[in-house]
């Protein structure tokens, strides 16, 4: 099967998570996504496709937040979650990436399961909260509570992507709408306040695993200075991209070469 594709689901306790793995390497690399209406199940081949570089030399396994939830559910929760789910399934050691309420999650993972994280890349993503992101989510948990969907792609399009990006995309926001009413707005919700619980800032010194930081100086979700200050605690290397911002791990070309190149580096060469 193409990039030796699989999707499966694993029992969690008293509920089950989907998870995509791919990739022939025999290096774990777990990949936490951000926040979304998509799931991962089903979206294998856009997944493996969309980091192919990594198919080679790592067996990656991308991990969707547990099927069950309920109000309260946090972001430390899902770690623990991940956690569970990793060792169900014999990882450890692995090379971890997680992105915006993915990078949240991935940072408590380091800090409570240090055995599980070899190297940690969190991209656009914060250690505690400001103002721009609890309006930010704050909004999109209104617009979705009111399946006012219109308003909310167009608010999200606006927050996460460049203006040139919106520019030559603005043409799908109907398709996107259309989709979109086809989500649990339900998970949606609570998932989105789980990312207003984010606080990790006062523990980041227990993450002793080699750390890079990617960010965008224009992010206007989380803020720029959100990853620079993550950098600065942790005094571990960072990349900020000066004309992107929530997106930029979609919109940067580099993006997921700058990740494979600072997991396949000796960790005696990281500079700081």
């Amino acid at each position: 099967m193409l990039f030796n594709l699989k999707e499966d689901t694993i029992k969690i306790k008293n509920t089950t998570m989907d998870y995509v793995a791919f990739g022939k390497g025999t290096k774990p690399l777990v990949i936490i996504p951000g926040l979304s209406l998509n799931r991962v199940k089903g979206a294998g081949l856009s997944l493996a496709y969309m980091y192919r570089i990594f198919a080679k030399n790592y067996r990656v396994y991308v991990f969707d937040r547990k099927e069950s939830i309920t109000e309260g559910y946090n972001v430390r929760n899902i770690a623990e979650d991940t956690a569970y789910a990793m060792k169900a399934m014999g990882i450890s050691g692995a090379y971890v990436f997680g992105v915006s309420q993915g990078g949240m999650i991935a940072q408590y993972l380091a800090i409570d399961y240090p055995e599980l994280v070899e190297k940690l890349v969190i991209g656009v993503t914060l250690s505690k909260q400001n103002e721009t992101i609890k309006s930010v989510v704050g909004s999109w948990i209104r617009f979705a509570g009111n399946h006012d969907m219109k308003s909310f792609v167009e608010d999200m399009l606006v927050k996460m992507y460049s203006p040139q990006y919106i520019k030559k995309y603005r043409i799908l926001i109907p398709l996107m709408v259309r989709t979109s009413k086809k989500a649990d707005l339900k998970r949606f919700v609570i998932l989105a306040k789980a990312c207003l619980t984010c606080d990790t800032y006062e523990e980041l010194h227990k993450i002793t695993c080699p750390v890079l930081v990617l960010g965008g100086k224009q992010d206007k979700v989380v803020t720029g200075e959100a990853s620079e200050e993550i950098a600065k605690k942790l005094q571990c290397e960072i990349y900020m991209y000066d004309e992107l911002g929530h997106a930029a791990y979609e919109e940067a070309g580099d993006f997921n070469e700058r990740i494979y190149s600072f997991f396949e580096k000796d960790s005696s060469s990281v500079f700081f």
